[in-house]
């Protein structure tokens, strides 16, 4: 996937370099230890917003094998085997994401913290950022907000009771627009985020968004107080995300019945019904310790750092689909 010539600037790798450098020297302090994971996997998720490269035709299996989309799957299993709080740099595959803002392939931080509730794994997620970036500017009192609090002032809607009309005439949908967005309401909430919400976010220092939707729970726990949402959060500077993190599901049966209706959801966009991944519930039913964690996008990181808004600015080769 290295199609592209190499990019000129020199001082971004030296960059990279560094800002690698103090992520590790963060979680060495915090006494968190590092795992490797493996980029194939029996499984692809089922999450409708995430699309896997599947390789067809193997000599090691009968069977499509997938190039992981995250190390979450892989580090859960160590969690339920009895590890401390682990942490993964590694790089993960995603299909369909090529562009100013997204490459298929590119590097993602990846965090487990045992015990750690809603407001201590955001904490945890400025600090790392503010050690990585080597400044407090961006990170001393980051905005927070609940998702429908902003919603309702950025959009003037309520995004767990609207309805899609009401949906569309936030979005001021077009035919052409509804058509291709259909009844699918989370595609219309994230719609309104890009384009109503996220754009307000402050460029200057950092936006937490916390408490999403329940169906937008990807495997996030419920918020024990408002089951409407979930316990989940994303960090932005500005427009751009940069992570997202949440309190973990640890029930097997409520991840079994999320995996039949995200392949429910597939059906009906008429997307590949994914296997459930046994892996995964074998870790869930086999005692998935009380955590929380977060994923984090590097080139993201370095694009804040080097200040571009390209993130073909921050890494060495850039896939371009060809035209």
């Amino acid at each position: 996937m290295t199609d592209g010539p190499p990019a000129p600037g020199i001082q971004a790798a030296r960059n990279r370099a560094a800002i690698m450098r103090r992520i590790r020297a963060w979680f060495d302090a915090a006494d968190m230890l590092e795992v490797d994971t493996p980029a194939f996997s029996r499984y692809a998720v089922s999450d409708t917003q995430i699309e896997s490269f599947e390789i067809q035709r193997s000599l090691v299996s009968q069977r499509p094998i997938y190039l992981h989309t995250s190390p979450e799957v892989c580090m859960k299993r160590l969690l339920s085997a009895g590890y401390p709080d682990i942490f993964s740099i590694c790089r993960v595959f995603r299909d369909g994401e090529s562009g100013q803002r997204h490459q298929p392939e590119f590097t993602m931080i990846e965090w487990y913290r045992l015990g750690f509730g809603l407001q201590d794994i955001i904490d945890d997620t400025t600090k790392l950022i503010e050690a990585a970036l080597g400044t407090d500017v961006l990170t001393e009192n980051p905005d927070q907000y609940d998702y429908r609090d902003v919603f309702l002032q950025s959009a003037n809607i309520d995004p767990l009771t609207a309805t899609i009309d009401e949906l569309t005439e936030a979005a001021s949908a077009d035919s052409e627009l509804r058509k291709s967005l259909g009844d699918e309401r989370d595609d219309w909430l994230d719609l309104l985020l890009a384009t109503h919400v996220a754009p307000g976010f402050d460029n200057h220092r950092l936006t937490v968004l916390r408490h999403y939707p329940a169906s937008q729970a990807a495997l996030a726990r419920l918020c024990p107080d408002d089951e409407r949402v979930a316990d989940r959060f994303e960090v932005f500077l500005g427009p751009l995300e940069l992570a997202n993190g949440y309190v973990e599901l640890v029930d097997a049966e409520e991840q079994l019945q999320r995996m039949h209706a995200d392949n429910a959801n597939r059906r009906r966009r008429n997307r590949t019904v994914r296997p459930h991944d046994r892996l995964l519930l074998a870790a869930l039913e086999a005692g998935l310790p009380a955590s929380a964690g977060v994923a984090m996008g590097f080139e993201r990181l370095q694009m804040v750092h080097d200040r571009t808004d390209d993130i073909r600015d921050v890494i060495t080769f850039s896939f371009d689909a060809e035209q």
